[in-house]
């Protein structure tokens, strides 16, 4: 209703705009031609005027009679269409040039002064017509003395009527330019209004929770763009939407496992369903299952904080000594599958520029998966080396693969293989993905190449360390 609002007010304000447009050409216009036809007329009448009572001026030695000027006078105002008189300063008419003669009659109220000092002069001329007229005069002098005047009334209707004629000429093309720029209504109609209607109607949709409608609109402008950016802005969301489904209900499952056994642990302990000479067996058990959610509420912990940016202290440190360190803290692990590591080290210091603890945490979680599906009395291949600014990193194990459909899944929160679930019943399936997010948060990159019953190796890369700095966080 708002978009449709919208439209009506633009519509309001185009017709509000076009009736202004209107009258203001319709007031200016009129003014404007009436003071140019005006001007115009007195100009031509001003000029025939002075014309005559210069020839008037000069009767008396140019040979031309009374009875000539008189004829010229009428001829001049049957071309006129004015009536031309000649009087004297008081105001007598003294040549009427028109067939109705007023020879003799007296001008009433007669000023000689304002007769000579103005060009002309509009009304009815002292109640001399029934009508407006423009009357105009011109002094005629003999020897130096101003002995009468020409006076020339023309009525305003014909100068009416003739403005009247231009102004329908601008009324026409003033109405013609209003309904030709309708086109811009049907341009913003087509360009504007229904590729925003749909944009609206999509919105509308995605806020109800629709994220499966998509917005038709093929334009290539700034609506077209709009367009797809919502439709892409919506796949996201339905992601992130089925994603936090997936995620809260992966959440539920992991927890759900361990809070049962715990569960059933102390009510058989309670009810003395077990013995107490086992009791410290199971409770083992409790602190075994209270370890699994600790670690499960930890690794979701350290992907929250990874989702932040800015988290990374970085300072360059020896990676080669990071990874003897980390493969030592599995001693037991591999004493217990008769698992080796095999080191090989391009050099026997490998300087890095990243987060110490973060990457002690890839390889943690790396090497701990290498060692989870490794067959027993098996080798871990662990290589480092250098390619022009980077450091190579690579886990390799002889376990038991990846399945090919699964390798690019292994990077998503809580996903495990269906093979792993056999082997790692107490694994969270966040390892890998905190290992990805760590990574990525170095600007790096880190790739997963799998055989089914072969084998496994990830390989990473960091930068390489730079010493002018060597304590320089980010």
């Amino acid at each position: 209703m708002k978009l449709k609002s919208l439209f009506y007010k633009f519509i309001l304000a185009y017709l509000v705009f076009g009736i202004l447009g209107f009258l203001f050409v319709a007031i200016f216009s009129s003014r404007m031609t009436y003071r140019y036809l005006l001007r115009e007329q007195t100009g031509h009448l001003y000029s025939e005027a002075t014309l005559i009572a210069s020839t008037y001026s000069d009767s008396g030695h140019s040979g031309f009679s009374e009875q000539d000027i008189r004829k010229h006078m009428e001829a001049v105002s049957t071309f006129l269409d004015a009536e031309i008189w000649v009087v004297n300063p008081q105001g007598v008419i003294l040549i009427d040039g028109n067939a109705k003669s007023r020879k003799g009659t007296t001008v009433p109220d007669f000023d000689v002064v304002n007769t000579g000092n103005t060009r002309y002069e509009i009304g009815n001329y002292h109640g001399m017509f029934p009508y407006r007229v423009l009357t105009v005069g011109a002094p005629i002098v003999r020897n130096y003395t101003t002995s009468g005047y020409v006076l020339i009334h023309k009525g305003l209707h014909d100068l009416t009527q003739h403005q009247n004629q231009i102004l329908n000429i601008v009324y026409v093309s003033a109405l013609v330019i209003f309904l030709l720029s309708l086109l811009i209504m049907a341009v913003f109609t087509i360009i504007v209004y229904r590729p925003l209607r749909r944009i609206t109607e999509g919105a509308t949709k995605y806020a109800a929770g629709d994220y499966t409608y998509k917005i038709q609109n093929h334009s290539q402008d700034e609506m077209g763009y709009l367009a797809e950016t919502l439709n892409f802005m919506s796949d996201e969301i339905a992601k992130a939407d089925d994603y936090q489904k997936q995620f809260i209900a992966n959440v539920s499952h992991d927890f759900r496992s361990p809070l049962t056994s715990i569960k059933g642990y102390l009510e058989a302990i309670l009810d003395g369903t077990i013995p107490p000479e086992l009791e410290e067996k199971y409770l083992l058990r409790l602190i075994s299952e209270t370890e699994r959610l600790t670690k499960l509420t930890q690794s979701m912990l350290n992907l929250g904080s990874l989702d932040k940016k800015g988290f990374l202290s970085r300072t360059n440190f020896d990676v080669n000594r990071m990874i003897r360190e980390v493969c030592a803290s599995f001693e037991m692990t591999c004493e217990k599958k008769s698992l080796v590591f095999e080191l090989t080290f391009a050099e026997k210091k490998e300087m890095v520029y990243a987060d110490y603890s973060k990457i002690q945490q890839v390889l943690y979680n790396l090497i701990d998966n290498a060692l989870k599906f490794s067959n027993p009395k098996s080798s871990i291949r662990i290589r480092t080396g250098l390619r022009g600014n980077k450091v190579f990193i690579s886990v390799k194990d002889t376990g038991i693969g990846i399945p090919k459909k699964d390798i690019q899944k292994i990077w998503d929160r809580f996903y495990k293989a269906d093979q792993s679930r056999g082997k790692d019943k107490h694994g969270t399936g966040l390892g890998l993905a905190i290992v990805k997010s760590i990574i990525n948060a170095h600007d790096e990159n880190i790739d997963c190449v799998s055989t089914e019953g072969v084998g496994t190796e990830f390989t990473f890369t960091l930068p390489k360390a730079y010493y002018p700095d060597t304590n320089a966080n980010t």
